[in-house]
């Protein structure tokens, strides 16, 4: 759970909307375990894409 926040607290921080390599990069993590934790933030409707391959936090 610890790396969902973590990614989270990175969109939060953000100015705009990120890319999962974004994150992956800013987190310092693989890009599939951002692609992990992007995914199961969005099943629980923390985060949303506004665009496509992009993710934000609400």
């Amino acid at each position: 759970m610890e790396l969902q926040e973590k990614v989270l607290s990175i969109m939060q921080k953000a100015t705009k909307p990120l890319k999962t390599g974004e994150i992956a990069a800013l987190a310092g993590i693989e890009k599939k375990d951002a692609e992990k934790a992007v995914k199961l933030l969005s099943r629980a409707g923390r985060i949303f894409s506004p665009a496509r391959c992009l993710w934000q936090a609400k």
